[in-house]
């Protein structure tokens, strides 16, 4: 069993000893999402630690949709607790990278790319670099920051 996965199971019982009912509907929610994960396609698996980290990370993102489309419709109070469910999902994150090393990991992978064909990649050859850049960002950064990255520098 992955390791961030079985400190979600430790934290939800913590929180439903401390009688913490935001943690624990967080913590539920988690853990469901991770098993549907584990259990769709044609045969169940367990999660590494990095997929269960991609899983938390969609349910953050859509947290933050759905926190912006009711302020956007005057649901202050709705909006209010799915910024608090995002803020208990990003305890479990990784810290993102910030916007220089985003650019950093977009010139390594530039550079990595230039060395595997021989010459300066172009935007023809941006699925490869950014094959490279996501491997390196190793799930730290979103994808479409690394894609804004990406271009700025071909």
């Amino acid at each position: 069993m992955a390791e961030l996965k079985s400190r979600l199971r430790a934290d939800l019982t913590a929180a439903m000893k401390a009688q913490d009912k935001l943690r624990t509907a967080t913590l539920r929610m988690l853990l469901a999402a991770i098993q549907t994960e584990e259990v769709s396609g044609k045969q169940a698996k367990d999660l590494t630690d990095e997929e269960v980290i991609k899983v938390l990370a969609k349910e953050s993102r859509k947290r933050g949709e759905s926190a912006e489309i009711y302020t956007q419709n005057g649901r202050g109070d709705l909006a209010a607790n799915e910024h608090a469910e995002a803020r208990i999902i990003d305890e479990y994150l990784p810290t993102p990278l910030t916007e220089a090393e985003v650019a950093d990991v977009a010139d390594t992978a530039i550079a990595q790319v230039a060395e595997e064909i021989g010459e300066r990649p172009g935007m023809k050859q941006m699925g490869l670099v950014m094959k490279a850049a996501t491997a390196i960002a190793a799930g730290k950064a979103d994808g479409a920051r690394l894609s804004a990255a990406v271009k700025e520098r071909l």
